[in-house]
């Protein structure tokens, strides 16, 4: 990982994982319901250690219209996803492959906002008739939770833009696919660092812990928004959200 994004002093020694190496994921899709977003763009960054950051990087096409919504935010069309994109069912076995090995390995996989990422994922091999993923998916580190979890009454936005800047790591694209999953490891990285007590926790102990402060966060915000909503529900299931009886 680039020097640049070690800038500030540490606020402690690193244990193994933060310097260990690591996997990072991230997709564009359709539209922000995981059960319905078809993958438009994915990529899988390997991170850490003293080499340069690997990628793979995927174009697909959804078989649909891209809204011009999520156009608007990706800046990936129809058409070129048709003219460019290869088949979902095409990717999607390469995309599992790239990350099941690290992942047998014990490596983390890091992924922003995971239950989104995983989730889709989840769904999409299950459209295409691809197999998903051996077991439970872990370890799996969610810069998102660790953030909320570290500073939990801190204002402001939270989006991976906004971490990075608070964190002060480079994020040289939004909304790109290499670009986003390579700023979620630098928070990976960065977090334990600002937030020792994150360093001093062995990787599958983490795990364990951010789906505990997964629930606690959603029952947060859950209460937050029924003060002007009644109904208003939000999920707890972190990394992934389990697939609906029908599916199964």
């Amino acid at each position: 990982m680039n020097t640049q994004d070690r800038s500030g002093p540490e606020s402690v020694r690193p244990t193994a994982w933060p310097d260990g190496p690591m996997l990072a994921f991230d997709v564009e899709t359709t539209g922000t319901d995981p059960e319905t977003a078809r993958i438009v763009a994915a990529a899988v960054a390997a991170v850490g250690g003293d080499t340069p950051p690997e990628t793979t990087t995927w174009l697909l096409d959804p078989g649909m219209e891209i809204p011009a919504e999520a156009t608007a935010i990706h800046h990936i069309t129809t058409d070129q996803a048709r003219a460019d994109g290869c088949a979902p069912a095409e990717a999607l076995p390469e995309i599992i492959a790239a990350l099941a090995e690290p992942l047998a390995a014990g490596f983390p996989l890091v992924v922003f906002r995971a239950p989104y990422a995983l989730t889709v994922l989840a769904r999409e091999c299950t459209r295409h008739d691809v197999p998903f993923l051996d077991g439970d998916v872990a370890p799996v580190i969610d810069p998102a939770v660790l953030d909320k979890q570290a500073e939990r009454y801190r204002r402001g936005r939270r989006t991976l833009p906004a971490l990075c800047e608070h964190y002060r790591v480079r994020h040289d694209g939004p909304n790109d696919t290499v670009q986003d999953a390579l700023a979620a490891a630098r928070l990976a990285w960065r977090l334990p660092r600002v937030h020792p007590q994150f360093a001093a926790i062995a990787l599958d102990d983490l795990h364990s812990r951010q789906q505990a402060w997964a629930v606690e966060q959603a029952a947060g915000l859950q209460a937050h928004l029924r003060r002007t909503d009644p109904a208003a529900t939000v999920a707890a299931d972190w990394p992934l959200i389990p697939a609906p009886a029908e599916e199964k």
